[in-house]
């Protein structure tokens, strides 16, 4: 009597639930993973790393939509490993998404206000949004103005619309292109030698109602693929002026082509300088590119302040012809302890 052939041998789990599609889902959601914490492991090291890294670090936030469809594709193709994985990378971005810097409350100025000041600084790109400029100026009366990639048709706009009746005092690198750049000023300034660089970066001392304070236009060369390294050492000049004048009440404001995210930005930090839109709450608004949605964009703008100086507000102004959003922010000036 022929016996009838029992069933099959159970194939193992995973062996049965290893089709075509779900392998592509797990090989997917590796690389996006693998892609993804090579980034994270330079942020966390707190290094830079090489292209395409910088260029990723400055959309950080941008990684977590990469690293939600690596976990999604990991859940259809049941990879604990992998989702184990991908939540361990969301962590980490969560983490790091946060604000850089000392907490607010060890931030706080301290002393006796000396003066309220308004600072504007603004990319124009290549002298384009000079006029759109001039309007905001207009409406926002800083005191204080920043101006990155003023070419000489830009300074001669500035000098004819803005002239010495609203701003007495400038201090200007001359160039065309994106290598020029000024600093307008309602308080006296007396020229100081500006940080070295391929865009042009000049320096000042105001005398806010007596007192001394450092100023310098940032603009150095953004982290190209084959400039790197330019735009890390141009970014260490920024670091050292910072670090020379700790002592000293200091503003660095401009486009520094670098986010909180960028360990050559947080270098400057850490020379003892604040970020005014952290210490104002709005440290991740973005202000280039100013044509994509609020959220895709990088904050590559920044005023930064040494600790006699508190931020109460900071906005970004958006500019016609430019690619950069203009900067405002409202500070307020402390007797510095020594004075």
């Amino acid at each position: 009597m022929t016996q009838a052939p029992g069933p099959s041998p159970a194939l193992p789990h995973d062996d049965r639930d290893r089709g075509p599609g779900r392998s592509l889902a797990a090989w997917t959601a590796g690389l996006l993973l693998a892609g993804v914490s090579a980034v994270m492991g330079c942020r966390i090291a707190d290094v830079d790393g090489v292209t395409p890294v910088p260029q990723l670090l400055a959309f950080l936030p941008w990684l977590l939509a990469p690293t939600g469809a690596a976990l999604l594709l990991t859940a259809l193709a049941r990879r604990r490993i992998g989702m184990v994985w991908g939540v361990a990378v969301l962590g980490a971005l969560a983490w790091y998404i946060e604000p850089y810097g000392k907490d607010l409350k060890d931030s706080e100025a301290s002393g006796v206000p000396v003066a309220e000041v308004r600072v504007l600084a603004s990319n124009v790109q290549f002298g384009r949004g000079t006029e759109s400029l001039v309007g905001a100026v207009r409406r926002e009366r800083p005191a204080l103005v920043f101006v990155e990639e003023c070419d000489y048709g830009c300074q001669d706009t500035l000098r004819r619309e803005l002239p010495p009746a609203d701003f007495p005092y400038r201090q200007a690198v001359e160039a065309g292109g994106s290598q020029g750049s000024v600093i307008l000023s309602r308080y006296p300034l007396k020229a100081a030698a500006g940080v070295p660089g391929t865009m042009g970066m000049p320096g000042a001392v105001a005398d806010v109602k007596g007192h001394a304070v450092r100023l310098q236009l940032a603009h150095p060369m953004p982290p190209l693929p084959r400039q790197v390294g330019l735009w890390r050492s141009e970014l260490g000049r920024l670091r050292d002026f910072a670090a020379a004048g700790r002592s000293q009440p200091t503003i660095l404001a401009g486009d520094f082509n670098a986010t909180q995210d960028h360990a050559a930005f947080r270098r400057i930090l850490d020379a003892g300088l604040h970020d005014s839109t952290r210490l104002a709450g709005n440290s991740r608004a973005p202000s280039w590119p100013s044509r994509a949605p609020a959220p895709l964009g990088a904050q590559i703008d920044h005023v930064l302040v040494s600790e006699e100086f508190s931020a109460h507000s900071a906005r970004f102004v958006q500019l016609a012809d430019t690619d950069h959003r203009a900067l405002v922010v409202d500070l307020t000036f402390h007797r510095p302890p020594a004075s």
